[in-house]
């Protein structure tokens, strides 16, 4: 493995408190038990079960990241086996209740066994699961084993910007576990998950809650309370899995100006859990002029976004620590930046928690998957005029055949109920470039079935089957132009523009090729070249109906140097002042 740069949050990691904030803040109970840290690790041959363990791995880092302690590649044909001793704290589990295990997410496939009995068992690399351990568990010490196969790129499942041979736009594949591990106790019937879904317009939320074990008869009583700035604005009483509308006086909106939080407590029986919920609305819809706009609360408004890949040089896909998150979301936010396009990967909650809170809109990706992309379909049509019909499922894009397409609309249904309540989600995008696009309407209307509340651009950069929501073009090394609207009723977005290399002495993740859409000197250059860019080029598009940008990118990544800051955050390469007075400008333009 290349030796990467650090970050300060990784040279000041504490192996004893990895990543131990409660991880799930959209629905807390008092019951937390973080299982983070050091693991025996094996790596043998897939069908070998290991003789033994070859040293100890600092979970929740993939093998690959150098934070782990590992250094190595897993590959295809290889088993990733985790143990560890699990011991119980003395009153954990209360009388008759249950004991949880969740998983943030394990890349790609895994086994877990308590005591030599399989409690779960989970496909998919990006998304959270649960094992429940209560049956398996003994007396004082158990033993848990959790064994992982990772075939990584070019296969059905998702795998986003993670290859086994990196290089341009494509990063270090990971592998295992890499989001945060940890248990919690649960009494017999408990909370599973609460739809929380806001109404702006008629100043209302609507609230499911889902008990464990499905449906019951009679279904168990569910009591909730709203509370804003801690003062009780309102109570309800439900059935579990029945759907409530609780009106609230005065409403306060959400907007990245002013984030404000309502706070809803949960009671079933003898569980109690917190979650939040932010009053606010997205959509599409004319302006005065009766152009297309995007819209929050009903409202034309610009967003001025950025393209989050979410790597780290020392954890990979993991970042080192809760305020490494918390760095980059309130530096975009500083340079005057409204949103970011989480680009083919699913963060761990606190993410989209921060997001919720600091202000800031999520576009989110759809993890891109499938077999080998065709260069002439995915990359020429960035320069030439192709649009491929992707109703003709031919080998090109990735996704040939029933069982492949299969895999993805399961990993949507799974994205989409993961990530239904966070506050600042305003855009679903399906397909990026082609990459394992196929029927993008249909899946738009299936994405809009899952949830309705939310604009889709069914497919970012090329092609456009005419679906979705949002007209969305990328444009690197050549001049952008509002294209003509025709009868085009969706909004024009830019979701993707700039990439401009700059690269910084010192910040090198090794020796070789890099990447970018052309480059500067100096970062007084880059700077230059950026006002440059947005008064020639955006604002007079602004002006015609653009309605959203996407600039690429938050930072460095690997041999990838057009980042707004260095791959280990320590250099904004960019003036501030600048950056942002431009990003003023832009977002004003559409109300002049």
């Amino acid at each position: 493995m290349p030796t990467a740069p650090s970050t300060r949050w990784g040279r000041e990691l504490d192996p004893q408190r990895v990543l131990a904030e409660y991880p799930r803040p959209q629905l807390v109970r008092d019951s937390y038990l973080n299982l983070n840290g050091w693991w025996d690790y094996a790596i043998t041959p897939a069908a070998a079960a290991p003789a033994g363990y070859d040293g100890q791995i600092l979970v929740p880092f993939s093998p690959e990241a150098p934070l782990s302690g590992v250094g190595r590649q897993l590959q295809p044909e290889e088993r990733l086996t985790y143990h560890r001793r699990l011991t119980l704290p003395d009153g954990f589990t209360p009388q008759d209740g249950r004991v949880l295990l969740h998983f943030g997410a394990v890349d790609q496939t895994c086994t877990v066994t308590l005591n030599e009995v399989v409690v779960g068992h989970n496909v998919g690399g990006y998304h959270p699961f649960t094992c429940d351990l209560t049956d398996a568990l003994r007396p004082g010490e158990n033993t848990l084993l959790v064994e992982v196969r990772d075939l990584s790129d070019g296969h059905d499942h998702a795998t986003g910007k993670q290859r086994l041979r990196r290089g341009g736009i494509w990063y270090t594949a990971q592998s295992g576990i890499w989001q945060t591990v940890w248990a919690e106790a649960v009494p017999r019937v408990y909370v599973d998950h609460v739809d929380l879904v806001p109404h702006l317009e008629d100043g209302s939320v609507e609230v499911c809650v889902h008990a464990s074990g499905g449906a019951a008869e009679p279904a168990p009583r569910v009591y909730v309370v709203v509370r804003a700035e801690g003062e009780v604005i309102a109570r309800a009483r439900l059935a579990a899995g029945s759907r409530a509308s609780i009106g609230l006086d005065a409403v306060r909106p959400w907007t990245p100006e002013d984030p404000f939080l309502y706070d809803v407590e949960v009671s079933l029986g003898q569980d109690r859990v917190r979650s939040y919920f932010g009053m606010r609305s997205f959509g599409v819809g004319p302006d005065d002029r009766g152009v297309p706009r995007l819209l929050l609360n009903g409202r034309p408004y610009f967003q001025a976004g950025v393209l989050d890949q979410g790597y780290w040089p020392d954890g990979l896909m993991t970042a080192p620590s809760d305020a490494a998150i918390v760095h980059d979301i309130a530096t975009m936010r500083r340079l005057g930046f409204t949103m970011l396009r989480k680009h083919v990967k699913v963060e761990p909650l606190r993410w989209y928690h921060h997001c919720d809170r600091l202000g800031m809109l999520v576009w989110q990706d759809l993890v891109n998957g499938g077999r080998r992309y065709r260069t002439a379909a995915v990359t020429w049509p960035g320069s030439l005029p192709i649009r491929l019909d992707d109703t003709r499922h031919r080998d090109w894009l990735g996704r040939p055949d029933d069982d492949s397409r299969a895999v993805f609309r399961e990993e949507m249904r799974r994205t989409v109920r993961h990530l239904r309540n966070v506050a600042s989600l305003a855009v679903w995008v399906p397909f990026n470039e082609g990459w394992g696009q196929f029927d993008a309407c249909a899946v738009t209307d299936e994405l809009r079935a899952l949830d309705p509340t939310r604009p889709v651009d069914h497919a970012s950069g090329w092609h456009d089957q005419g679906g979705g929501d949002l007209r969305s073009l990328h444009v690197y090394r050549r001049r952008f132009r509002m294209p003509r609207r025709g009868d085009d009723d969706r909004a024009v977005v830019l979701s993707e523009y700039g990439g401009r290399m700059l690269s910084v002495e010192g910040d090198v993740f090794e020796e070789g090729p890099t990447f970018g859409y052309g480059s500067e000197e100096t970062p007084a250059q880059l700077t230059d070249w950026f006002v440059q860019l947005h008064e020639q080029q955006l604002l007079p598009a602004v002006r015609l109906g653009l309605s959203a940008a996407v600039y690429t990118q938050l930072s460095d990544v690997e041999g990838e140097l057009n980042g707004l800051l260095t791959y280990d955050r320590e250099l904004l390469k960019v003036s501030p002042d600048a950056v942002r007075a431009t990003l003023d400008r832009l977002r004003s333009e559409e109300h002049a």
